[in-house]
């Protein structure tokens, strides 16, 4: 509002009418001797001089911009105005008080202008105090609402290390309740650990109390049958005595046999168990007192035929002396020996351990060929300096045992291939292997090794694979058959590899020589030790079972892409010999079952074709003399394989007919 004051036209306040009657108040004193003077002079002037004295009445009763108005004009139109004026009434006043006027004017301009000027100032000051104030009042804001931020900064910042300490004092105190927890549950775990390791040890302790007891209880039962095979050894069945005639030994030698059967099925049985029982030493030491007491009653009975016969002898000599005194030198009776050993012939023979001489013999033959063959390769097989024959060494090896391990019932095709990489390694062929050229005439020594360890990886494969898949018998009984017709050497040396592994496969049971360790004597039996762990019966005989169904098919398997106008190396009389020994030996628990079931089942129909009326006498023979053999040896839990063998015998002798074996290879397989 000032500043537009000061910047609008100037116009006179409706109070200079007011101001312009005081001023005039004022100098009437002074100019009224002129103005009386002047008025008794000229009274028409006087009169008109009223309408100058009743402007400001009339300015001041309606202060309205034309009465304004009207004291501006002296200001702007000085010069105008005045000529109007009457020069001859106002001819010294008029000048003067509108010189008044106007300077009262001026004045009040100027002080209005001043008065302006100082409130503007003044104004102006309040402002920029006001101005100031507010910038003050805004910088102390902003400095309260910076102390307030930085406050509820330090605040925020207090709050969250307060927090923290919280946090921290609560993870220390749940740090320290959990180190507690912690030592409370290892003091647990040590108290349980110690408990544990106490209990350990005294589980070891009686553990070990155990083996050493068990131990000796083994050591008891090997002892026991070591004195009891030594016992049964001083019974001879074939013995005879041309003094004593009418001794027969047989039935002492029949149990004596079977007190060592059932001797060492139980060994076998604790064996498997782990360690024999005090049941198991006293079963066995019922036996040691059974043939002690079987010794005793051989020799009284021995004894008392000594007896007799000192007796007849002087009732003999007593007779040829009444003779000599009646002179009958012609009459003589017939000697008691000579009826009693007719009567003896009448019994037949008793069974044995072992085959017959002629057997042995070439069950020894064999056995020293294989000896010679492996010492034929000894500077092979020991060739550890020289590198060059080293590799020889190996390359034959592959040579011979790698294809072995392809022999299958896949396809005729490829068991063909196999055969011909062997039939071409041993005729001195190079074949390969492994990316090599090999040839057996590499090393003057190469083809004994290479028909030994043929034979050994043959045999092997029918100990293991035939084990696990009885109808692997035929190939490799095929193949075998085939290169042992081709190579005589090898057929050898694989029957004498099998009789060492399988000597039941001879027939020959065995006997404990002087100086043999029970564990040496069970190798030779057949059986395996693992780590001085014997393996379990069953395992035994399923190696046993795979080595048989092997020979047993190799008897009646010919290679069908050979001579087939020569006879068999080894054919179906030797199946007709082995079967015909195994039944005149003493039959064993458990084996000699199974060993008769596998053979009876893999070429049962060849013998049967082959010799007709006698193998069916013979089947009769086995199922009602020799059955009850088996039988009377074997114990109710150990009938497994004497019940499938009797059911095996019942149903070919009802049918009157063996059927072909499970897996045989047919014509149809060669196309494949």
């Amino acid at each position: 509002d000032i500043l537009e004051g000061c910047m609008s036209p100037l116009v006179l306040s409706p109070y200079s009418g007011w101001v312009l009657d005081r001023v005039i108040e004022r100098s009437a004193p002074e100019t009224s001797p002129s103005r009386s003077s002047a008025s008794r002079e000229s009274s028409p002037h006087a009169k008109q001089s009223s309408p100058p004295e009743k402007m400001p009445s009339a300015s001041h009763r309606d202060p309205s911009p034309l009465s304004s108005a009207e004291p501006s004009e002296p200001k702007g139109n000085d010069d105008l105005n005045l000529p109007a004026m009457d020069e001859e009434v106002f001819p010294a006043v008029l000048p003067s008080k509108i010189t008044e006027v106007e300077g009262c004017i001026w004045m009040y301009e100027e002080m209005h202008r001043l008065k302006g000027k100082e409130e503007l100032r003044q104004r102006q000051e309040q402002q920029e105090q006001m101005v100031r104030a507010v910038y003050d009042l805004a910088s102390e804001q902003l400095k309260r609402f910076d102390e307030l931020k930085e406050l509820k900064q330090h605040q925020e910042f207090r709050d969250l290390q307060e927090v923290m300490e919280k946090s921290s004092k609560e993870s220390q105190g749940q740090q320290e309740k959990l180190k507690e927890e912690h030592r409370h549950r290892a003091k647990v775990l040590n108290l349980r650990l110690r408990e544990a390791e106490q209990q350990r040890q005294r589980q070891e302790e009686l553990e070990r109390s155990r083996k050493e007891e068990g131990q000796e209880r083994l050591h008891r039962l090997y002892s026991i049958q070591e004195e009891v095979l030594q016992l049964n050894k001083q019974i001879d069945p074939n013995y005879r005595q041309k003094d004593l005639p009418k001794i027969d030994l047989s039935t002492y030698s029949n149990r004596g046999n079977q007190i060592c059967g059932l001797l060492s099925g139980l060994i076998r049985t604790t064996s498997e168990r782990g360690f024999p029982t005090q049941a198991d030493v006293g079963s066995a030491e019922r036996a040691l007192q059974e043939m002690r007491g079987l010794i005793s009653s051989m020799q009284q009975e021995i004894a008392t035929a000594v007896e007799e016969k000192r007796k007849n002898e002087e009732e003999e000599r007593q007779k040829q002396k009444e003779l000599l005194e009646k002179e009958e030198s012609k009459a003589q009776t017939p000697a008691p020996a000579q009826q009693s050993g007719g009567k003896q012939q009448k019994e037949g023979p008793s069974l044995g351990l072992k085959a017959d001489k002629n057997t042995m013999e070439w069950y020894q033959k064999l056995q020293d060929a294989v000896e010679q063959c492996i010492a034929s390769f000894s500077e092979l097989s020991n060739c550890k300096g020289n590198k060059e024959v080293k590799m020889i060494k190996t390359d034959l090896h592959k040579a011979a045992t790698i294809p072995v391990n392809q022999i299958s019932r896949v396809s005729g095709s490829r068991l063909r291939d196999v055969f011909d990489r062997l039939n071409n390694l041993l005729s001195g062929k190079s074949v390969q292997s492994g990316g090599r050229s090999v040839c057996v005439t590499q090393h003057p020594q190469g083809l004994d090794f290479v028909c030994y360890k043929l034979t050994e990886k043959l045999v092997g494969q029918a100990e293991e694979e035939v084990s696990s898949h009885r109808d692997a018998a035929f190939p490799i009984a095929v193949v075998v058959s085939g290169i042992w017709e081709l190579h005589p050497q090898v057929g050898d040396l694989f029957l004498a590899q099998l009789h060492k592994k399988c000597p039941y496969s001879v027939p020959f049971y065995p006997a404990l020589k002087e100086g043999t360790s029970m564990e040496e004597y069970q190798k030779i039996l057949g059986y395996r030790f693992i780590d001085s762990k014997m393996e379990n019966q069953d395992r035994f005989l399923k190696r046993m079972s795979g080595m048989i169904r092997v020979y047993a098919a190799i008897i009646q398997l010919r290679w069908p892409f050979g001579n087939k106008q020569g006879a068999h190396p080894h054919g179906l009389e030797h199946g007709w010999r082995w079967l015909s020994q195994m039944l005149n030996m003493e039959p064993l628990v458990d084996l000699t079952a199974t060993l008769l079931f596998d053979f009876l089942e893999v070429c049962g129909n060849a013998l049967m074709k082959q010799y007709q009326v006698q193998f069916w006498k013979m089947m009769l023979l086995i199922r009602e003399d020799f059955v009850p053999r088996i039988e009377a040896i074997t114990e109710s839990r150990e009938k497994g394989s004497l019940s499938r063998f009797k059911e095996f015998l019942e149903t070919c002798l009802k049918e009157k007919e063996i059927p072909l074996p499970k897996g045989i290879l047919q014509p149809s397989f060669w196309s494949s």
